[in-house]
């Protein structure tokens, strides 16, 4: 019996439309991980003073809610970057 149309395996073997981890996911992934690490270690309470209010909160939550707070942050700058050059874009592409 004979195979027509058989590919060759001469040439360097293609990974998986899928199968790949790009850097954005693996660095996420990284921070996650020792992210939560640093929250298993660190469960004491601790206060937090600001002009006249007081906290107390364990210090796992005001890891979570700083590390939130600047997740947020990041992504808003990353999306204004985006909007201010599509903006340029439109306005050079009309000039």
């Amino acid at each position: 019996m004979v195979q027509q149309g058989s590919a060759s395996t001469t040439g360097p073997a293609e990974a998986p439309a899928g199968g790949r981890l790009s850097g954005g996911l693996v660095a996420t992934l990284a921070g996650g991980g020792l992210l939560g690490a640093f929250i298993a270690q660190n469960t004491q309470d601790v206060t937090l003073q600001f002009l006249f209010w007081s906290f107390t909160w364990p210090l796992w939550l005001f890891t979570v809610v700083v590390a939130v707070l600047g997740a947020v942050l990041w992504i808003g700058l990353g999306v204004l970057r985006r909007h201010r050059r599509r903006v340029a874009r439109r306005a050079a592409r009309d000039d």
